[in-house]
C-alpha cells in the first residue's frame, strides 16, 4: 500500500461492516459505468466539489444522456501529484490505495482517466453517487479494452442478473475455464477473484483488522 498523506476529511465504519464482495457491488449497483473524467466544478469545501464524468459504455444500466457530475469527488490537486495514482490492473480484490487514507472511498482522479464506476441514484433522485460503502471497488481505472476488471465485472453483472439458484454454477464454470487456462497468469488473477466470490460474504471489519495486527 502506498505511503500517503492523510487528508481532513476521514470516516470510520463500524466493527460488524463488511467490505462488499466484487459480486455485491455488481449487483447492488444501479448503474456501472465506464467513464473518462473531464473536469470537475469546484466547491466551497472538498464534499461541494464535483467530478465531472463523459460516459463510454453503460456496463449494467441505462446509458446516461450528457456528462455526469459526481458530488464529493474531484481532480487530483495540481500541488498532489503524488496522489496521481492509477489503479493497478492485476489487483482484483483491494480498493484503490486513496481509499485507505481518510476518507474511506476514492474521491480523487487524474484528469483523463477512464474508470469503471459503480452507481447509485442520489437522495434528491438528481444525479448520481458513489455506490458500495467504504473499501468497495466503486472506481477503478480501467485504460484497455481487455482489463481484466472491465471483464469480470461484465461478468459479474451477468451473474447477479441471473436467478439466485443460478449463480454458484455460472461462478464455477467460469473460474473453472480460466483455471484451465494454467500459461495465462491474468486468467489465473481472474478464477481467484471469482473463487472469492463463490466463497460468499467477506469478513466483518473486526476479523479484517485482527487479521491484519496479527499478519495472517
Amino acid at each position: 500500500m502506498l505511503t500517503l498523506a492523510t487528508p481532513a476529511i476521514a470516516c470510520s465504519v463500524t466493527a460488524d461492516y463488511r467490505v462488499p464482495t466484487n459480486l455485491e457491488l455488481a449487483g447492488e449497483a444501479e448503474l456501472v459505468l465506464l467513464g473518462r473524467v473531464v473536469g470537475e466544478v469546484e466547491g466551497a469545501d472538498p464534499w461541494d466539489t464535483k467530478l465531472l464524468v463523459e460516459p463510454v459504455q453503460a456496463i449494467k444500466g441505462e446509458m446516461p444522456e450528457g456528462t455526469l457530475s459526481l458530488a464529493g469527488s474531484g481532480l487530483v490537486p495540481k500541488d498532489r501529484a503524488d496522489f496521481g495514482v492509477l489503479s493497478n490492473p492485476y489487483e482484483l480484490n483491494q480498493a484503490h490505495p486513496l481509499s485507505y487514507i481518510g476518507a474511506c472511498i476514492r474521491y480523487m482522479f487524474p484528469a483523463g482517466t477512464t474508470a469503471l464506476f459503480f452507481l447509485e441514484r442520489a437522495p434528491d433522485g438528481e444525479g448520481w453517487r458513489p455506490s458500495g460503502g467504504p473499501f468497495s471497488r466503486w472506481a477503478e481505472d480501467v485504460l484497455v479494452e481487455d482489463a481484466p476488471w472491465l471483464r469480470l465485472t461484465r461478468f459479474y453483472a451477468e451473474v447477479a442478473a441471473a436467478p439466485e439458484g443460478e449463480r454458484t454454477a455460472l461462478l464455477e464454470a467460469e473460474r473453472a475455464r480460466l483455471a484451465a487456462l494454467a500459461e495465462d497468469p491474468v486468467a489465473q488473477l481472474m478464477a481467484a477473484d471469482i473463487a472469492r466470490q463463490i466463497e460468499g460474504p467477506n469478513p466483518a471489519w473486526h476479523e479484517v483488522m485482527r487479521r491484519g495486527i496479527e499478519g495472517e
